[in-house]
């Protein structure tokens, strides 16, 4: 069974199809090439112009895709083409435990020692405990909301709560919700809540990450390692996830009926435009947000709060879910260009760049530690708040499997539009984790 010491959570999925810089005569390439299949469609621009600007200063042909909304099946089917990929995506443990025979042992590469001290322990090995997947970007998440519609809440005559250090726990959440979404009009927004999105470009934050919530504190209860995965769960804070769920579907800019159709573009938009006050998301969002009506001094974060005891000390969601690995089974020149272009891109300067700024992510190598590479985007700066202030992260564990979490969202779903009931939810979420573990860990 693959060993993972990482903490891992759910991703954002890629929302797009195969894109691509460089070509197949790539192959033939007397220095190697390099083929990466990419997973966050939402940065798919700026990894072509990273494989152009790489292939121009080496001379070693790039070749970038994404793996579109079905990540596992579009690299399933492209690792058994002759032109394989030569690196690909990981988000953990259940996830290597299917390609872990396809994952070189990076224990001598660059990329491996450029990787900071404190991030070690968070690789993925295999079974012998040889790093095959290293962490590239360390993200947060939680309930993003728009300040200035915010203050207008705060300020009308009819609130309840009055400034954002009163959200603090559910029941302060949904007072506020409750409130704008009675008064919507005076507010000027469509919802308290930006569509809650159940399409596959928009279900991974219902059935990869606000799982997380209850299971951390599940976790914590039990003292249940949160770097591994369990072979069962008993879902005692499920019934509590509801009461967040019920809010996204209740005190929204759309009826339950419609989430069914409603895309990751939709609720962005929906935030990015002022027609929604919260949008639950993490900081790679900030790259869709910026630039419309909602300016980076209107931008905060609340925690995803459920009801736990507690959570008044509570803090961000944080995520390692996105790792590099190289392909073994692709040729030993290939393997070499594909290691080199890691190299450069956590050393050079266009790629340090090109990562913490225009990406906007957070990565932990050491070349980001200058001053020069440290990312702007404000979620990021807000999730530093939190951690300066004392509060306490919610790690985002391990799911079981993709099945598992395909499955929750199927539940969830059929919930929201009145097609089941909260019980099919929870069974689902201890049912199927235990049945599931049994199919990806064959104990």
């Amino acid at each position: 069974m693959l060993r993972a010491v990482g903490v891992i959570s759910a991703l954002a999925l890629g929302l797009g199809g195969l894109a691509a810089c460089g070509n197949s005569s790539s192959a033939e390439s007397k220095n190697g090439r390099v083929y990466y299949l990419n997973k966050k469609a939402e940065e798919q621009s700026t990894w072509v112009k990273l494989g152009k600007a790489f292939e121009k200063e080496t001379g070693i042909p790039v070749q970038i895709q994404t793996g579109g909304t079905d990540y596992d099946a579009t690299l399933r089917s492209e690792l058994s083409k002759k032109t394989a990929p030569t690196m690909f995506q990981a988000d953990g443990p259940s996830f290597m435990s299917s390609f872990k025979k396809y994952a070189k042992d990076l224990s001598n590469s660059d990329i491996y020692k450029q990787l900071d001290k404190n991030y070690k322990n968070r690789v993925l090995t295999n079974d012998e405990g040889k790093p095959i997947a290293i962490p590239y970007a360390t993200e947060s998440y939680g309930i993003i909301y728009n300040k200035a519609l915010l203050k207008k809440y705060f300020d009308a005559s009819w609130s309840t709560v009055k400034s954002a250090e009163d959200i603090n726990n559910f029941k302060a959440l949904k007072t506020v919700a409750d409130e704008i979404q009675a008064h919507k009009d005076e507010i000027g927004v469509k919802g308290a809540f930006s569509s809650a999105g159940l399409d596959s470009s928009s279900a991974f934050r219902y059935n990869f990450h606000l799982p997380s919530v209850p299971l951390y504190y599940e976790y914590a209860d039990d003292g249940v390692d949160m770097t591994k995965v369990p072979s069962s769960v008993k879902g005692t804070y499920v019934k509590k996830m509801k009461n967040i769920f019920d809010l996204y579907i209740k005190d929204s800019t759309v009826e339950p009926s419609s989430l069914s159709g409603k895309t990751m573009d939709d609720s962005i938009a929906e935030f990015a435009t002022g027609q929604a006050v919260f949008f639950q998301d993490g900081v790679w969002a900030y790259n869709q947000i910026k630039g419309q009506s909602v300016s980076d001094n209107d931008l905060g974060v609340f925690p995803i709060y459920i009801g736990a005891k507690g959570e008044e000390n509570q803090g961000l969601n944080q995520v390692i879910s996105n790792y590099w690995c190289v392909n073994s089974k692709v040729s030993e020149k290939d393997q070499q260009a594909t290691e080199k272009f890691l190299s450069w891109l956590v050393t050079s300067d266009t790629a340090l760049k090109a990562i913490s700024q225009d990406m906007g992510l957070v990565s932990p190598f050491k070349g980001f530690d200058n001053e020069k590479y440290q990312v702007t985007n404000p979620l990021v700066g807000v999730n530093r708040e939190y951690q300066k202030a004392g509060k306490t992260d919610v790690i985002s564990v391990p799911t079981v499997s993709h099945q598992w979490e395909q499955n929750l969202g199927s539940a969830e779903l059929n919930y929201a539009q009145g097609n089941g009931s909260w019980d099919d939810v929870v069974k689902v979420f201890t049912n199927d984790w235990a049945s599931e573990y049994k199919l990806a860990y064959g104990e």
